[in-house]
């Protein structure tokens, strides 16, 4: 099964059913080389200083808390950096794109009132870095058998271009709707190749991973997922953005965090807004 693939003019009636199919989709073009500049620019300091090699301590952590079954998770020669939505202004704009807000309001809204930001990241993959396990954005979440109504929505935002050389995200089409132990074969994984400036959308339960730089320039990527209002989220939002920071942002990239209740008893959004 191929990656469904798109352009900005896409609807979303057409991004919510490769979503629903496929469990994932590529938009091109969702950002241009002046964002993709304002993005660098603020994100380069907190990459430099990333040290390339802390997955192997990570791995070490990981797999000491049980780490889900997988081994050597994090790859070597990647510099990470988490809690994008305190360190650049810019990101936020991806967070609350409309290409972003389609794809939710399709995958998401028909299990939750409202959705939030899940989980964070920026990947700048040197070469040598090796090939990730496939697995679930949604795995912390076993206990709901598989195949699960979608929790999690996943975007990566492509700062580079995304090649099987590079090693752009491996993804297995249609895997969310697999039972949990059915392995892919080779055959069905497919590299979401496209260009800087793109997008790759995937649901939570799809099987995915980074693929392995074989090239010699270092691939990098901004990774945003969204989650169901009810589900704790992955990054703990109130802890890097505390209320008096949060109160310099606006009210919808507040809500977008958490600072805003989803639901409960008595709870009615036309009265709390």
């Amino acid at each position: 099964m191929k990656i469904p693939n798109f352009s900005t003019k896409v609807t979303g009636p057409e991004l919510g059913a490769a979503l629903r199919g496929a469990g994932c989709a590529v938009v091109r073009g969702a950002f241009d080389d002046t964002v993709r500049q304002q993005l660098a620019s603020e994100l380069e300091p907190h990459i430099g200083r990333a040290d390339p090699e802390a997955g192997r301590a990570m791995n070490a952590v990981y797999e000491a808390e049980g780490g889900l079954g997988y081994t050597n998770f994090y790859q070597g020669k990647t510099r990470r950096v988490i809690s994008l939505i305190k360190k650049s202004p810019t990101f936020r704009r991806l967070a609350t794109h409309p290409i972003a807000q389609l794809a939710c309001e399709q995958s998401l809204k028909a299990n939750c009132v409202s959705y939030q930001v899940h989980a964070t990241a920026a990947f700048a993959v040197e070469p040598g870095a090796g090939q990730q396990v496939l697995h679930r954005e949604e795995d912390p979440f076993r206990f709901i058998p598989m195949p699960r109504p979608n929790l999690v929505t996943a975007t990566m935002w492509a700062v580079t271009d995304f090649t099987e050389a590079n090693g752009a995200t491996r993804l297995v089409p249609g895997s969310h709707l697999w039972e949990q132990s059915r392995v892919p074969r080779e055959d069905e994984i497919v590299a979401a190749e496209m260009p800087a400036g793109s997008v790759l959308f995937w649901a939570g339960g799809l099987l995915h991973g980074a693929g392995a730089n074989r090239s010699n320039a270092v691939r990098c990527g901004l990774f945003v997922s969204f989650s169901v209002g009810w589900v704790r989220q992955e990054e703990n939002h109130y802890l890097e953005i505390p209320v008096a920071e949060a109160l310099e942002l606006d009210a919808g990239m507040r809500d977008l965090i958490g600072y805003k209740m989803h639901t409960g008893l008595g709870f009615s959004e036309a009265y709390w807004g």
